[in-house]
């Protein structure tokens, strides 16, 4: 565990709050129900249930404190109080790839909240540290794990509250 803040949206802040509550209050109680059920059956040496029941339980403890210590390291920023041209956390940034001409649009928040699936990366990934700070107009060149990429900032937005 780190001693880093974690910056998170208030909607990422209440997701990872409702997780861990999940966690503690759904899951860990239906799989101490579960091992009860599996050491009713007898021999644990052979016993299937029981063991996936452990490793479940093994899985869960390290779900429940990575939350916990995301959420102590947590430092909300909301994105609806920024503005301007200049890339922040939680901007909304289109770039074309010059080289292929492909628009892109990347909205900027921290790791825990990142889905590239969903648009959102890192402020951590090579793209988000090459985009932060940067504005409107801006031509930026990023080293990818697939090599090198040229990209031409052509707008910064944020969400509105």
């Amino acid at each position: 565990m780190s001693d880093r803040k974690e910056p998170m949206t208030p909607q990422g802040h209440e997701k990872l709050v409702k997780e861990l509550e999940h966690l503690k209050f759904v899951e860990r109680p239906a799989n101490i129900k579960a091992i009860e059920e599996a050491r009713a059956l007898g021999d644990l040496s052979e016993n299937a249930e029981y063991q996936y029941a452990k490793d479940e339980q093994g899985m869960i403890a390290g779900k429940l404190a990575r939350c916990e210590d995301l959420l102590a390291r947590a430092e909300i920023i909301d994105p609806t109080k920024f503005e301007g041209p200049q890339i922040v956390f939680g901007a909304s940034v289109k770039v074309a790839d010059q080289e292929s001409g492909e628009e892109l649009t990347y909205r900027l928040l921290g790791s825990y909240e990142a889905d590239v699936k969903l648009g959102s990366i890192s402020i951590e990934s090579p793209i988000g540290k090459a985009l932060i700070g940067r504005s409107e107009g801006d031509e930026v060149r990023v080293r990818t794990p697939k090599g090198e990429r040229n990209f031409v900032i052509l707008e910064v937005s944020y969400p509105s509250a």
